[in-house]
């Protein structure tokens, strides 16, 4: 099957359907050297041959996906081999053409490409399952050592979420819920922020449907006022640029659907109430143009406290830089507005695709930390997170540290320090140094006393305060994010406390009432939901409701899951060597499996570990989809806090369900349950 110059340019690729915005040509080769543009045509060549006779599930050629892989790569500039490994990408799985082939026609680096694409691609596995595990652990090393392998995959990625719908519905799902949790972050992470967005839209489409389709039509629906608005805002602003003699260019955008879905649920509102859903992109000529349309547009329009950000002199782990700031716009109507050059602009669109990293072999401290930090890690030969790739454990903790984005804080001297979302002053002490670690006795944020498991914010000053007689103790071990934190405490606690018991993440400590004590691991930072078909079953916010076991409150717990205990549940504990205190539901099955349940069980019991006051509730309540969604929602809007929740099936097609909030000081109970009784499907409602 020989492809003319007419079928290899054919089509565009769109990597920002949903915002309104013109395709993007990248199908010409013009930008590549003739030697280059050669090589490029060859692969698609080979391609198409090796690929003959081959359907995708649509029932079209599938040299139809290998080519749209290439172009996507073309539209955001990667180099001839990254080109032709994307051509290529399925050739060794998937047909007859051999790794050796590839090495003598296309070079050394074009194989190694499609063969780490391959050894990625044959690992499918399951989320949270020990096989992704391992998956996720390939594909960070694959882009320890070459970054170009993970941009390949992205963009096999996203042409095989156009064209999900000819997927089984199962099928369907698990690739989205894929892309939300590792695809979709990675992209973020470096810095391709179009190819970050358009994989977000297309997995809420097949997430969540209606809501897919409820912002598709508020958004087209305001299109034509958003437009006239926004036209106005571009003429003033232009018209005062040229009094001043700025030469500013202004575009308009709109938040993509899977970022107006975030700001709805974590702000508990309706799609009517969210008001900064778009804004205006400003593009200068240099930095310092930036600073002066910055002055510009708020001395037309007032800045909103708060809202302001100077990622330029500040720029974020993977080189993104911008001035944000969200001004009340003409007619009260808010509009957030960014600054930033044209090279910034480029960066931000395709991050890490964008320099050319591979080829310029810039110098390190100007690539994205997440792949320096890679490369500490392969080339240690150390694994990127403390639990064992062979347990899920290993999975959420990935999740965590590697794909969550990053803070920056700062020493008391100014140095700035890089450290996960999430991270504590416990984390920030332990990267200062080991010693201020063991000996840190509190911590202040910005001149404030602050926790030291309380989260610290972007560009806080974070002073840590040491005392001699200071030392780790097993809480630490709940406060700390991060790999580093987390193995200090340990060893210290294993050299120094000869009554604990340490297995990896696992440590508990010997009492005189259970000698056979032993640990087991932390819960994951963040909620733990057990999911069913729709809303969640369970929560449970690990950092805000502890377990105590055998009258000691610092013990780490394990929470089993074939029961899923919840607070409320009546529990019973099980010291299981090896693997620590797991906590079941009197009432589960399993318990009845174990010979020596009588000899190793250990009271526990609930408490609440939050600093603010909390009580339960209890609820009955008629079937809905979204029950837990919607007390959420009520909570979050008279600044409550949801931090542990069961519902269980009743009786006569009722449910009931325990409650755990967390309020501040002084706040009126009476008004939280009153609040919770309106939703239509609770019908009774009583304090626990």
């Amino acid at each position: 099957m020989a492809l003319t110059d007419e079928a290899f340019d054919a089509g565009v690729v769109d990597l920002d359907p949903a915002g309104g915005a013109p395709p993007l040509a990248g199908k010409e080769l013009t930008r590549y050297r003739p030697d280059e543009a050669g090589r490029i045509r060859a692969a698609a060549e080979l391609a198409a041959a090796a690929h003959d006779g081959q359907r995708r599930e649509s029932g079209e050629p599938y040299i139809a996906h290998p080519l749209t892989v290439g172009r996507i790569l073309i539209a955001i500039r990667m180099d001839a081999d990254a080109v032709c490994a994307g051509l290529l990408h399925d050739a060794i799985e998937d047909t007859g053409v051999s790794e050796h082939e590839l090495r003598e026609r296309f070079g050394s680096v074009v194989a190694e490409l499609v063969q780490g694409v391959t050894k990625i691609s044959q690992l499918r596995g399951q989320s949270r399952t020990v096989q992704k595990a391992e998956t996720i652990r390939k594909m960070l090393l694959a882009m320890a050592r070459d970054v170009r392998v993970i941009i390949i995959k992205l963009a096999d990625k996203l042409h095989n979420m156009r064209t999900l719908e000819y997927l089984v519905p199962q099928r369907r799902k698990r690739i989205a819920e894929e892309c939300l949790e590792i695809y979709g972050p990675l992209a973020g992470r470096l810095g391709m922020y179009r190819i970050k967005s358009e994989l977000e839209d297309l997995a809420l489409r097949v997430l969540q449907p209606a809501v897919y389709e409820q912002l598709r039509r508020f958004v087209t629906q305001r299109r034509e006022d958003r437009h006239r608005y926004l036209l106005r805002i571009r003429d003033l602003l232009a018209d005062r640029a040229a009094e001043r003699g700025l030469d500013l260019e202004v575009q308009s955008r709109v938040k993509h659907f899977y970022s107006i879905y975030r700001k709805q649920r974590d702000r508990g509102k309706a799609i009517d109430e969210i008001h900064d859903l778009f804004g205006i992109r400003v593009l200068c000529a240099h930095a310092g143009r930036c600073y002066e349309a910055l002055g510009l547009i708020h001395s037309l329009w007032p800045p909103m406290e708060g809202r302001f950000k100077d990622f330029i002199a500040m720029p974020k782990s993977n080189g993104y830089q911008s001035l944000h700031t969200t001004v009340m716009g003409p007619d009260g109507r808010v509009v957030d507005v960014q600054i930033r050059t044209r090279d910034m602009d480029r960066t931000a669109e395709n991050g890490v695709a964008a320099h050319w990293l591979y080829k310029q072999r810039q110098r390190r401290g100007t690539e994205p930390s997440i792949i320096t930090k890679l490369r500490e890690w392969d080339a240690s030969g150390d694994t990127p997170a403390t639990p064992d790739p062979n347990t899920p454990e290993f999975f959420e903790h990935v999740k965590r540290e590697i794909l969550r984005d990053s803070i920056y804080v700062f020493t008391p001297r100014g140095d700035v320090i890089e450290l996960p979302r999430g991270a504590t002053p416990i984390d920030f002490a332990y990267h200062i140094h080991t010693e201020v670690g063991h000996r840190c006795r509190g911590a202040k944020a910005d001149g404030a006393i602050v926790p030291l498991g309380s989260e610290l914010a972007n560009t806080q000053v974070v002073e840590i305060l040491t005392a001699s007689n200071a030392r780790p103790t097993l809480r630490w071990l709940q406060f700390a994010r991060t790999s580093r934190a987390r193995t200090k405490i340990r060893q210290w606690l294993t050299q120094n406390d000869p009554d604990l018991i340490l297995d990896r993440a696992i440590v508990a400590k010997r009492s005189a009432a259970a000698q056979a004590a032993e640990p087991a691991p932390a819960p994951a930072p963040g909620r733990r939901r057990a999911r069913s078909a729709g809303d969640p079953q369970t929560i449970l916010d690990p950092d805000k409701m502890a377990v105590r076991a055998g009258g000691f409150d610092d013990l780490m717990i394990n929470f089993a899951r074939c029961c899923a205990p919840a607070s409320g549940d009546l529990i019973v504990g099980y010291v299981s060597r090896g693997k620590g205190i797991t906590v079941h539901r009197t009432d589960c099955r399993d318990l009845l499996a174990i010979r020596d349940l009588d000899e190793r069980r250990i009271d526990v019991a609930w408490e609440s570990t939050s600093p603010k006051q909390t009580f339960s509730f209890r609820i009955v309540a008629g079937e809905t989809a979204h029950l837990f969604s919607e007390i959420e929602s009520g909570l979050r809007k008279i600044g409550a806090h949801l931090i542990a929740g069961k519902l269980e099936e009743g009786e006569e097609a009722a449910r009931r369900g325990m409650f755990t909030v967390e309020v501040e000081p002084g706040t009126d109970r009476a008004a939280v349950l009153k609040n919770i009784n309106a939703i239509p499907a609770v019908h009774r409602i009583d304090v626990a």
